[in-house]
Protein backbone atom coordinates (compact mmCIF):
# COMPACT_ATOMS: atom_id res chain seq x y z
CA UNK A 1 0.00 0.00 0.00
CA UNK A 2 1.14 3.57 -0.71
CA UNK A 3 2.64 5.71 2.02
CA UNK A 4 0.55 8.54 3.46
CA UNK A 5 1.90 12.11 3.75
CA UNK A 6 0.08 15.00 5.40
CA UNK A 7 0.57 18.53 4.09
CA UNK A 8 1.27 21.39 6.49
CA UNK A 9 -2.31 22.55 6.03
CA UNK A 10 -3.67 19.10 6.93
CA UNK A 11 -1.46 18.93 10.05
CA UNK A 12 -2.78 22.32 11.19
CA UNK A 13 -6.36 21.15 10.66
CA UNK A 14 -5.75 18.09 12.86
CA UNK A 15 -5.22 20.38 15.82
CA UNK A 16 -8.07 22.76 14.95
CA UNK A 17 -10.59 19.98 14.39
CA UNK A 18 -9.64 17.44 17.05
CA UNK A 19 -8.35 14.58 14.91
CA UNK A 20 -5.12 12.59 15.12
CA UNK A 21 -2.70 11.33 12.49
CA UNK A 22 -3.58 7.76 13.48
CA UNK A 23 -7.30 8.45 12.90
CA UNK A 24 -6.54 9.94 9.49
CA UNK A 25 -4.47 6.90 8.52
CA UNK A 26 -7.17 4.52 9.71
CA UNK A 27 -9.85 6.48 7.83
CA UNK A 28 -7.85 6.16 4.61
CA UNK A 29 -7.14 2.46 5.14
CA UNK A 30 -10.64 1.40 6.32
CA UNK A 31 -13.06 4.23 5.54
CA UNK A 32 -15.66 4.72 2.85
CA UNK A 33 -14.22 6.48 -0.20
CA UNK A 34 -16.17 9.05 -2.19
CA UNK A 35 -15.23 11.52 -4.94
CA UNK A 36 -14.30 15.06 -3.92
CA UNK A 37 -13.55 18.23 -5.87
CA UNK A 38 -10.64 18.53 -8.32
CA UNK A 39 -10.23 14.77 -8.82
CA UNK A 40 -9.53 14.15 -5.16
CA UNK A 41 -11.10 11.63 -2.80
CA UNK A 42 -12.60 11.89 0.68
CA UNK A 43 -12.51 8.96 3.08
CA UNK A 44 -14.99 8.83 5.99
CA UNK A 45 -14.70 6.71 9.11
CA UNK A 46 -16.67 6.94 12.36
CA UNK A 47 -14.95 6.52 15.72
CA UNK A 48 -16.52 6.01 19.15
CA UNK A 49 -15.86 9.31 20.89
CA UNK A 50 -18.04 9.61 24.01
CA UNK A 51 -16.43 12.87 25.10
CA UNK A 52 -16.85 16.62 24.97
CA UNK A 53 -15.74 18.73 22.04
CA UNK A 54 -15.99 22.50 22.42
CA UNK A 55 -18.31 22.22 25.40
CA UNK A 56 -20.77 19.64 24.01
CA UNK A 57 -20.90 15.87 24.46
CA UNK A 58 -20.68 13.69 21.35
CA UNK A 59 -20.86 9.91 21.02
CA UNK A 60 -19.31 9.71 17.54
CA UNK A 61 -16.49 11.53 15.78
CA UNK A 62 -16.24 11.15 12.01
CA UNK A 63 -12.81 11.80 10.53
CA UNK A 64 -12.82 12.66 6.82
CA UNK A 65 -9.45 13.29 5.16
CA UNK A 66 -9.38 14.66 1.61
CA UNK A 67 -6.55 13.17 -0.41
CA UNK A 68 -4.78 13.51 -3.72
CA UNK A 69 -3.31 10.27 -5.00
CA UNK A 70 0.19 10.54 -6.42
CA UNK A 71 2.05 7.71 -8.12
CA UNK A 72 3.97 6.64 -5.00
CA UNK A 73 2.01 8.18 -2.13
CA UNK A 74 -1.31 9.41 -0.83
CA UNK A 75 -1.17 13.12 0.01
CA UNK A 76 -3.63 14.35 2.64
CA UNK A 77 -4.51 17.92 1.65
CA UNK A 78 -7.34 18.59 4.13
CA UNK A 79 -9.01 17.01 7.15
CA UNK A 80 -12.63 17.47 8.18
CA UNK A 81 -14.22 16.18 11.37
CA UNK A 82 -17.88 15.84 12.18
CA UNK A 83 -19.22 15.25 15.67
CA UNK A 84 -22.61 13.69 16.39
Amino acid sequence: MKSIRLTTHALEQLVERGATEDEVTEAIRRGICEPAKRGRFMYRLNFQYNAEWQGRFYAIKQVAPVVAEAQNEIVVVSVDTFYF
